[in-house]
């Protein structure tokens, strides 16, 4: 894994904890009058970078560093009145709350594996 690679899911595990505060904060609503569910564009950050992908040789593709740009919170004006009193769904709440948990455990575990590996690199004992 190389560092464009690490950093990418450095922001990945960023947008994963904003989300998190996002759908948190969605469920604390659900009884509240006239809320409006909010959402975190990852997406449109996703489409800018893929269209600046820089090609050094047709078999590599890499991809350039991320920037400090925020994540885009939103407003969703859908689904009216889900819950009765906003438009908050608590089981599509709720299973996008246990998606971005795993999305985030994935994230750490790789990171993590690549810093033990590098550690064991520095300590001479063994491979990246």
């Amino acid at each position: 894994m190389n560092t464009p690679t690490i950093k990418l899911l450095e922001k990945f595990i960023d947008y994963c904890s904003v989300k998190n505060k996002v759908i948190s904060k969605n469920i604390a609503n659900i009884g509240t009058e006239n809320y409006r569910r909010e959402d975190v564009s990852f997406q449109e950050m996703l489409d800018t970078k893929m269209n600046q992908l820089r090609t050094t040789n047709p078999k590599h593709i890499s991809f350039l560093p991320m920037d400090d740009s925020q994540f885009q919170i939103y407003k969703d004006k859908g689904m009216e009145n889900v819950s009765g009193v906003n438009n908050v769904d608590i089981d599509k709440e709720m299973s996008e709350l246990a998606s971005n948990a795993l999305l985030f455990r994935f994230s750490s575990k790789k990171i993590g594996d690549y810093y033990r590996g590098l550690q064991n690199v520095i300590k001479g004992g063994g491979k990246l």
